[in-house]
């Protein structure tokens, strides 16, 4: 298996999708600051999985998942930035797949400490 095979890659690749449609609409102005931002954070979350699971090893997996997990609030925080300052409505669908995705690193990680324990 590998991380091509995670539910939790997959839908992280669909969120990278949604970022980049989503920060089209925005200005001009922000291509070097929030929609760079956005972009970046939503790439690292797939990306980090990625580099986590070929690893070879447990603990550094559980690292990267970690990371993965920071690049999420990342992404959680400037939607909401993006939203109170007018260039998006941080829809339900959106919060759901990111909420959905934290469950799904978290669930990760502790079927990974488990596998660390034995």
């Amino acid at each position: 298996m590998t991380h091509k095979d995670l539910d939790v890659y997959k839908l992280s690749l669909d969120l990278v999708e949604d970022i980049y449609k989503l920060t089209k609409s925005f200005p001009a102005s922000e291509n070097f600051g929030l929609t760079s931002q956005l972009r970046r954070a939503a790439v690292s979350l797939p990306s980090n999985i990625a580099e986590g699971s070929s690893r070879g090893s447990t603990k550094d997996f559980i690292r990267f998942l970690n990371i993965s997990a920071g690049s999420l609030a990342e992404i959680e925080t400037q939607l909401v930035i993006a939203e109170r300052i007018g260039y998006i409505i941080f829809n339900d669908e959106l919060k759901s797949k990111i909420t959905t995705i934290r469950k799904m690193l978290y669930r990760l990680k502790q079927s990974l400490h488990k596998k660390l324990s034995k």
